[in-house]
């Protein structure tokens, strides 16, 4: 009797830990809905290969046939003619010296390349929409991160949780910019922060209608799930409200290079007091078509933002901005200790603190020009901070950067 009063007792325990255990059957409903979600999307952003790449870093860049990249996916892009070159180039562009910058290229190109026809895609994993907010917010930049140097009240853009350290231009018509941006990687607290440094095309007023083109390289574990140093691109058309996103992650940006990844690492990188390696970006917009086009290095012209997807950059850009970003997300309320740049400030200089140079701007003519009244900006500049100067092979440029907690900033 007792023995079977022992079995029963083991018998309710094992049953009581089962459903314990368990889903509900609301909670099994909701965790299928979600993983339907997730693939589907996955499907979506995922496209038939025609060839895959495994990169040492662990990455997978599928060749996928041009016609066939996310950008066609939306109804707006239905009728549109790829256009695989553009119309007109700024003169002089990367005319310049070879004297610091060595070859850089992207971690996967050691495994492969993409035949001609395709563009290379970085495959989006399960783990990679796991980690956003939500899908819908996977590849998206948070509301009001945009540096804005003529703010009457700093404080609004530190409530974000976004710092700066830039140089910018504003007053004009601006038809492009370019830059030749030294590559890092710089540490991030942790994984809900950033670091980048970019080239910020802007138009509109800094309201609910800002237009922005951007390129450059970030360190962001959110988005990619690990702490390398990528080239990334963004765009949006609201504010970071409804439109745009990185890379290739929503229709928007149309590729036609085979050789560079959105989002795929760049190597090698910079070592403190050691080699430096920089890359060089320029965008313009195509006086004839009115497309924004990108162009990394002197030999890849990646490809074109067209020109309907903005209502202020169908015209031209009032502000370019260059710089740094990174996210403070105060966690232990104290200020983040994530990076700038090389994490170390300007007054370094060369090998030490990153930097910008050969900072110019596309005018109305579509030519390369220095920039007239280039200014500053940072919001805490005992965290991060940015100086300019000027002369030789550099022509504008500037150092900028910093380690964020430190004695002087708490």
């Amino acid at each position: 009797m007792q023995s079977r009063r022992k079995k029963m007792s083991r018998f309710l325990v094992m049953l009581l830990v089962f459903f314990l255990a368990t889903p509900s059957t609301a909670s099994r409903s909701s965790l299928s809905a979600q993983n339907l979600d997730v693939q589907t999307q996955l499907k979506l952003l995922n496209k038939p290969a025609v060839k895959s790449i495994k990169s040492p870093d662990g990455d997978i860049i599928d060749c996928i046939k041009l016609a066939h990249q996310p950008a066609f996916d939306h109804p707006s892009f239905k009728n549109h003619k790829i256009q695989m070159t553009p119309n007109f180039h700024p003169e002089r562009a990367f005319a310049e010296s070879k004297v610091s910058s060595k070859k850089i290229t992207q971690m996967w190109h050691l495994n492969g390349r993409c035949p001609e026809g395709t563009i290379p895609m970085r495959r989006t994993r399960e783990d990679d929409l796991l980690r956003a907010s939500s899908i819908k917010a996977f590849g998206k930049k948070r509301h009001k991160t945009i540096p804005q140097p003529r703010s009457a009240d700093p404080d609004l853009i530190t409530q974000s949780g976004h710092q700066h350290a830039i140089a910018y231009v504003d007053g004009d018509k601006y038809y492009g910019a370019k830059a030749t941006i030294n590559v890092w990687e710089p540490k991030i607290q942790q994984p809900n922060e950033f670091s980048l440094s970019q080239i910020w095309i802007l138009g509109g007023s800094f309201g609910e209608d800002l237009n922005s083109i951007e390129a450059g390289w970030q360190v962001s574990p959110d988005l990619y799930g690990d702490n390398h140093t990528r080239l990334f691109t963004y765009w949006t058309s609201d504010a970071y409200q409804a439109t745009g996103c990185y890379n290739l992650l929503c229709s928007g940006f149309i590729q036609i290079n085979n050789e560079i990844a959105m989002g795929a690492s760049i190597y090698p990188i910079s070592a403190y007091h050691n080699s430096q390696y920089d890359i060089s970006l320029l965008v313009w917009k195509d006086p004839k078509e009115g497309n924004w086009w990108l162009q990394f290095g002197s030999n890849y012209v990646l490809g074109y933002w067209p020109a309907f997807l903005f209502s202020y950059l169908s015209d031209s850009a009032s502000m370019i901005e260059w710089g740094g970003e990174v996210v403070n997300s105060e966690s232990d309320g104290q200020h983040t200790s994530t990076q700038m740049g090389s994490g170390h400030f300007p007054n370094e200089g060369f090998g030490k603190a990153s930097y910008f140079k050969n900072i110019q701007i596309v005018d109305g003519s579509n030519n390369l020009r220095v920039p007239k009244g280039l200014a500053t900006f940072t919001e805490q500049s005992n965290c991060y901070d940015v100086q300019t100067g000027k002369g030789g092979n550099w022509g504008n440029y500037f150092y900028y950067g910093g380690p964020g907690r430190n004695p002087d900033c708490p």
